[in-house]
């Protein structure tokens, strides 16, 4: 009877080798992780849970993967490894699944949705054929050109999901779609999914003509940021073929274009640097964040992708299809594929976060000035009631900003003060102000790092650009605190920025993201595993409610903080799993401008109402989890998504009891539970019950049973089945009545064998051997054991 290991070994492989799998250029990879594991907490510690591996992965080029083979012991049918196959198959965008037993192998074909029994695996030719009719690629020079490899990077290769995505835009436009739009979450690597898009069709020598010469290819954003890093990091390899466009220069003899909309749009000055190209200049054309405003009908940016017509358009965005962003999906079309910040998250490759949510009374209840009140400038202020979406907007309170400031500064000591943070404020004014109170309360780091606390927004100009610079270095401490409005919501790689602090209110989703992605890149080795959101506004807590949000956070909290800056307390539970001239920056098409004041607005008048005096008080504190169906943040325990959870892995307390009475399975179940973020030892200090055996405590928070210690059930045993005891020599019962003494005092592990022979008291016993030979052999120890171990959990 063999094993799956056997069956891959003896039969799999050398029939795949028949085939010609494993043939250059064709590839056979074997035990094929396509996953990082997703980051979970285990008692309050992150720690990475499973990878998700296929069996087989048949390659028909280094580039193209086209089937996955899902292998079983020889003992069970290949029946039973089809689904795993296919939903392999699905994740990885495959549309071929075989699951064998060594014997028989089954099929199943996405194209045509029919699953068949088959005596071979069919030969890379065969599976590429079927293949290129499936995708309607009929033509042998386009389907030649399909197959043109990517640029290799063996330091960073392509993800699975970026593989999908830049396969699917490649065939979409050699098959004449004109119009395509690639959806991935911020983090998921945009850029080098677009340089290998470029990077194949120039070196397979499309263009839009068909007549095979380099195609001219333009690289569109709204922020200098988002062009100027990717031209000179991903796409270098097209070294001298690259050229931006900027400052009213034009070229017309190279390969690769970039630009910001602003540089070559029209305004008032000019009518349109892009006039400088003939309409049919360009054969592809790369947007990226194409979310940002470039396909309203209304926009001059519109204006010049219709201009260029011609071109293939290729619309790159973070954000699915919403209220907001609709006029790009009707612009672009629907996507090609679709890449999560959930999923992104799920596999591993994105960081989760933990939510903080601080409140102020000014918050909570809102402000109102006293009557008669005059603010800096010696004007009345209006008597309303001011809320959150008004701070420093209309009415700028002094007292909030510096109780923010001092308790980001309190959480930041807590935790690490040299952790990476971005801080998202109002405006301009307000990110100076933060800025200033930050610097203020950390005037001892400050003071031997005067960069500690940096502004960057469109006002610093090239010197901002610097902290940004360094703030992203990865050898770099300093800049720590990055203070800002809206040039930093898109377009910043942070690798290690750990906290993103929200003191103003985010409406829209699409930002809102955008703003989260400043932190979802993961730096393992740099002990990144995940990152915090501070909201001090309410935005990331209401937007979690949003039903279409779809990245569930690991935990949050909310915390009460007082004047001073000083929280109540914070509680974290687990829960399952644009500042250039011409650039669109703090002001531009990023987010509106800061409304001015009733009766404001006269020249050289102040925008906004500033109150310096008055306090901020504490109101409360609240702890927030996701609901079972992981889409919206509720006040529960985690005790209560602990029982969910056990009554979803095991229908029944005797499934359970079934499960947890032998060793291996046991730690099974332990595992299952870590995966969820749920750790036992926690769990028994949380419930304020360390003495009693986690089965009880589970059953307990599952069906309700009673509670009982370890040692309660010890005495049970005891008294009433002494007959196992009884049945056994003095030296093997001292063995047993030892072995339930230890677990009465540690817990269940203590039965493990033979581990437990190892350690005191039954290492002054003997040696494992002659342990062993008080019961007659290894087997009757182990069923001595074991036996112990199901009349421990009888009842």
């Amino acid at each position: 009877m063999n094993t799956e290991a056997d069956t891959c070994r003896l039969f799999v492989v050398p029939r795949l080798q028949i085939a010609g799998w494993d043939t250059a250029p064709h590839a056979i990879q074997e035990q094929r992780s396509f996953t990082d594991g997703r980051v979970i907490f285990v008692g309050g510690q992150p720690r990475r849970g499973r990878r998700k591996r296929a069996d087989y992965l048949l390659r028909y080029r280094p580039d193209l993967a086209l089937a996955v083979v899902e292998a079983k012991a020889s003992y069970l049918s290949a029946a039973d490894g089809l689904q795993q196959a296919k939903d392999y198959a699905e994740i990885l965008g495959l549309k071929f699944a075989y699951a064998t037993n060594g014997t028989e192998i089954i099929e199943f074909d996405f194209f045509t949705g029919q699953e068949r029994v088959v005596t071979t695996f069919p030969t890379p030719f065969e599976l590429w054929a079927r293949q290129r009719a499936g995708l309607g690629l009929t033509d042998d020079s386009v389907a030649e050109q399909a197959l043109t490899s990517g640029y290799p990077d063996p330091a960073k290769p392509l993800r699975y999901y970026q593989e999908i995505a830049v396969n699917r835009a490649v065939q979409a436009i050699l098959t004449g779609r004109r119009r395509n739009l690639l959806t991935l979450c911020t983090g998921a690597g945009k850029t080098p999914i677009a340089f290998q898009i470029a990077w194949r069709l120039w070196s397979a020598a499309w263009n839009r003509r068909g007549d095979h010469l380099k195609p001219k290819i333009l690289f569109l954003a709204d922020r200098n940021v988002l062009v100027d890093d990717p031209m000179a990091r991903d796409f270098a390899p097209f070294g001298r073929g690259r050229f931006k466009i900027e400052n009213g220069r034009v070229s017309l003899g190279r390969d690769i274009y970039f630009a910001i909309y602003q540089a070559i749009a029209k305004d008032e000055r000019r009518p349109g640097l892009y006039r400088e190209f003939p309409p049919d200049f360009f054969d592809l054309i790369i947007v990226d964040e194409c979310h940002r405003g470039s396909a309203r009908d209304d926009s001059n940016w519109r204006e010049i992708l219709e201009y260029f017509a011609p071109a293939f358009q290729l619309g790159m965005t973070a954000t699915p299809l919403r209220e907001d962003n609709r006029d790009t999906y009707a612009y672009f079309g629907d996507p090609l594929y679709t890449y999560s910040l959930a999923q992104g998250i799920a596999d591993g490759f994105l960081a989760p976060y933990r939510v903080h949510r601080v409140v102020t009374d000014a918050d909570a209840a809102g402000w109102r000035p006293t009557k008669g009140e005059l603010d800096r400038f010696g004007r009345e202020i209006p008597d309303e009631e001011y809320h959150t979406k008004d701070f420093e907007r209309v009415v700028a309170l002094r007292a909030r900003t510096e109780a923010i400031a001092r308790h980001l500064t309190g959480f930041l000591k807590a935790t690490d003060r040299f952790a990476k943070t971005i801080v998202f404020c109002v405006d301009q004014e307000h990110a100076s102000e933060m800025r200033r109170a930050l610097s203020n309360l950390n005037a001892d780091l400050v003071a031997q790092h005067p960069n500690y606390v940096c502004r960057v927004t469109a006002d610093e100009g090239a010197i901002g650009r610097g902290h940004l610079s360094d703030f992203q270095d990865l050898e770099k401490r300093t800049p720590v605190v990055l203070t800002t409005s809206q040039l930093l919501t898109t377009g910043v790689d942070a690798p290690t920025c750990r906290n993103v602090v929200l003191a103003r209110a985010v409406s829209s989703m699409s930002e809102f993201k955008q703003i989260i992605g400043r932190g979802t890149r993961l730096r393992e080795d740099y002990g990144k595993l995940f990152f915090n959101i501070l909201d001090y506004t309410g935005a990331a807590t209401a937007k979690f409610a949003d039903p279409d949000f779809d990245g569930e956070p690991v935990s949050a909290t909310t915390t009460t903080i007082d004047p001073n800056g000083v929280e109540a307390g914070v509680v974290i539970d687990p829960v399952p799993p644009g500042g250039e001239e011409g650039e669109g920056g703090e002001e531009g098409p990023a987010g509106p401008a800061t409304p001015l004041p009733p009766g404001g607005g006269q020249t050289g008048e102040p925008r906004k109402y500033y109150v310096d005096g008055g306090a901020v008080e504490v109101v409360q504190h609240h702890v927030y989890e996701l609901d079972a169906d992981g889409k919206r943040l509720t006040a529960r325990k985690i005790t209560d998504y602990t029982g969910e959870k056990i009554r979803t892995l095991y229908p029944t307390p005797a499934a359970f009891r079934a499960a947890w009475t032998i060793a291996d399975k046991r730690a099974a179940v332990v595992e299952e539970l870590a995966e969820r973020g749920i750790d036992l030892a926690t769990l028994a200090a949380e419930m304020g019950r360390p003495e009693d055996d986690p089965f009880d405590l589970l059953c307990h928070l599952a069906w309700g049973a009673p509670l009982r210690t370890r040692r309660e059930r010890a005495e049970r045993l005891r008294a009433d089945r002494q007959d196992l005891f009884d049945r056994h020599g003095p030296a093997a019962r001292a063995v047993l009545e030892a072995l339930l003494e230890k677990y009465a005092a540690h817990g269940p592990d203590e039965l493990r064998l033979p581990d437990a022979l190892r350690i005191e008291p039954l290492a002054s016993m003997g040696n494992p051997s002659e342990i062993i030979r008080r019961f007659g052999g290894a087997e009757q120890l182990r069923r001595a054991v074991d036996e112990m171990a199901t009349l421990i959990y009888a009842a």
